[in-house]
């Protein structure tokens, strides 16, 4: 019996530090954890597909929350299906829950179900709060920290896009795309 480690999170802002520490903790060697950096609703997932390559029947893999495996229900059933034919036992560090015997992977099914039902809710409070901003005139994103209006003017003086970005202090491919706008709405 081997034990490996699996550590995902969804965008490469986030660190894997926690992660990979517990499973350390939990006594897997630091060259059998395998990492992604991507959501969980992407499917390449190089880490865990190199994991999958690297377990034989009898491993363990540890994982640190229920989570971090799949990205939906489905695929944490497929998952588990795929390694327990291999004779793979998976193992939830903070959820205390294996997918060894029956009653496990019942559990882990509901809880999977429990936790993508979560996540969906969390998607469409974000979305009603959105909506409901923009509905009140609230703007996303960072405001425009260039006045169009002055390039098109000093254009019009006949001022090469060069000079445009001294003075105004912005980079040259600002100027040139704002001109490119321009032309694209004269078409």
């Amino acid at each position: 019996m081997r034990l490996f480690g699996y550590a995902r999170v969804s965008t490469s802002q986030q660190s894997l530090d926690i992660q990979v520490k517990a499973l350390k903790e939990a006594g897997v060697k630091a060259n059998r954890i395998f990492t992604d950096k991507v959501s969980g609703s992407h499917t390449k997932r190089n880490g865990l597909n190199l994991l999958r390559l690297k377990v034989e029947e009898g491993d363990i893999i540890l994982i640190k929350k229920l989570d971090r495996l799949g990205r939906d229900t489905a695929d944490m059933i497929q998952l588990i299906k795929e390694f327990d034919q291999e004779g793979v036992a998976i193992r939830f560090l903070d959820d205390g829950i294996s997918t060894e015997g029956t009653m496990g992977k019942m559990i882990v099914t509901i809880l999977s179900a429990v936790a993508q039902a979560e996540r969906q809710r969390i998607l469409e409070r974000t979305n009603e709060g959105r909506l409901e901003a923009k509905l009140k005139g609230i703007k996303f994103g960072r405001k425009r920290s260039v006045d169009r209006e002055k390039i098109k003017q000093l254009r019009s003086q006949g001022i090469g896009a060069t000079a445009i970005a001294r003075q105004l202090n912005i980079a040259r491919s600002t100027v040139y795309k704002v001109f490119d706008n321009e032309y694209v709405k004269l078409k």
